[in-house]
């Protein structure tokens, strides 16, 4: 379940992430990426306040983020610096025009 869901979390990462666009990846997306991976269930909700999503948007996140919590910390540590790669790599490649 562990590897499953692991594998799951970074396809969906990746998806976002990889999505094609001509800007950079907004920084505001890779702070709520690390935090929804790090950050303990209250200050994250806090945190989803300046999206100004329905309640029930910001319940199915958390519905989600349940799931996070149950990896292990070595995974979630894993998942972070794949992030951060895919981020320098999609950041320095973009081309602006």
């Amino acid at each position: 379940m562990q590897v499953s869901l692991s594998v799951s979390l970074l396809l969906n990462f990746l998806n976002i992430l990889l999505f094609p666009s001509n800007a950079i990846v907004c920084p505001t997306l890779t702070v709520d990426l690390i935090n929804f991976l790090h950050t303990p269930d209250s200050v994250y909700r806090l945190s989803l306040l300046k999206y100004k999503a329905s309640p029930e948007a910001v319940d199915a996140k958390m519905e989600v983020k349940q799931c996070v919590n149950k990896l292990s910390l070595e995974n979630k540590l894993i998942i972070s610096e794949i992030l951060k790669k895919i981020l320098l790599v999609c950041n320095t490649s973009v081309k602006l025009y």
